[in-house]
């Protein structure tokens, strides 16, 4: 179980601060600017905490007058400050269960179509709106790193980057395979079709986090980008992919305006891939970062999508479910989000 630990915390800040006053402080702009996002963090929810301590105590002395006077006036009040108060312990719990080591950071999103064609890449597609739209209803910005179109419809692959405070702690829910029930716009005889796409989440690696790669390890190509990013997709020879030999491992950019850029960009993701490898020790182990790999078929979906013969998302490792499928689908999965981390403490 998780526990809000103000003293930990308050530890954890007073050494943060003492590094800001050392001399080379300012030295290495990359590792002060991770302290200092580090403070703001812990700041924020001391500040929090502090705040509810003052509400809670406010509320007693509230609920104390009432007894000795019955006043309809201040019991209103009570019932509505009360309200507001459960929903700040609520955000203030879910911060606390973003605990995890790489909680805070970006996270580097990949989405793939099962079988099916036409119809999965479709499913995909809308898998990646639906995220985009979350992203942007919660503050986070998206960068596209690399698209490949579907054959009519839809696409074949998709990764990007969210970038925001515990994006990744968000994100983490996600990773698995993702099943859709709907009358298929792509069949003319309007037949029921179950569809499946694959997510995959890993938190994008700071710089300040050291990871060796041996350049001859390495296979660099080049191509010509596809896909809409741009007037500048198809005239040169921009897009990189990276392929880390020993483990098969392969990234990709091509959305940036220069090879050098779409490299740069490949190599954190291939630096995020290979950390998250070597923590797990063995690559074997990588679906504790990554997510299990399943077949992306029946049987091995987290959560449904059912567009047809009702309305209903249901996530299969919490039970929790919404019957509106349509404002699932624009980006309102916090509470599947949020179940899910209370339900990995179980």
């Amino acid at each position: 179980m998780i526990h809000f630990d103000i003293s930990k915390l308050s530890k954890e800040l007073a050494n943060l601060e003492s590094q800001t006053s050392s001399a080379d402080f300012w030295n290495d702009s990359k590792k002060s600017g991770k302290v200092l996002q580090e403070i703001k963090i812990i700041k924020s929810k001391l500040e929090a905490y502090e705040k509810l301590k003052v509400e809670i105590n406010n509320l007693i002395e509230l609920n104390q007058l009432l007894q000795i006077e019955d006043d309809e006036e201040m019991a209103n009040e009570l019932l509505k400050s009360t309200a507001s108060l459960s929903k700040e312990i609520d955000s203030l719990e879910v911060t606390t269960l973003l605990s995890d080591k790489y909680d805070l950071n970006n996270a580097i999103v990949t989405i793939h179509p099962g079988a099916g064609g036409t119809e999965s890449q479709d499913w995909a597609e809308m898998l990646y709106r639906m995220y985009t739209r979350w992203a942007n209803d919660n503050g986070y910005t998206v960068q596209e790193l690399d698209y490949l179109e579907g054959d009519e419809a839809g696409l074949k692959s998709v990764t990007f980057l969210i970038s925001g405070d515990y994006a990744y702690g968000y994100m983490k829910s996600e990773k698995g395979v993702h099943r859709l029930v709907r009358i298929s716009p792509f069949d003319a005889g309007g037949r029921r079709h179950t569809s499946f796409a694959s997510v995959e989440i890993l938190p994008e690696i700071t710089e300040d986090i050291e990871i060796e790669i041996n350049p001859d390890d390495l296979r660099i190509d080049t191509y010509r980008a596809s896909g809409a990013g741009g007037q500048h997709i198809n005239k040169t020879s921009s897009a990189v992919r990276i392929t880390h030999i020993p483990t098969n491992t392969v990234v990709a950019c091509q959305t940036e305006r220069s090879q050098i850029q779409n490299r740069e960009t490949a190599m954190k993701m291939l630096k995020s891939k290979l950390l998250s490898m070597k923590e797990q020790e063995h690559k074997e182990k990588i679906e504790d970062l990554k997510g299990e790999q399943k077949d992306i078929a029946w049987g091995s979906q987290i959560r449904s999508y059912v567009f047809c013969p009702y309305t209903l998302v249901k996530d299969h490792r919490t039970n929790y479910e919404v019957g509106n499928v349509q404002a699932v689908m624009d980006g309102e999965i916090n509470d599947f989000m949020i179940s899910y981390l209370k339900w990995l403490i179980k």
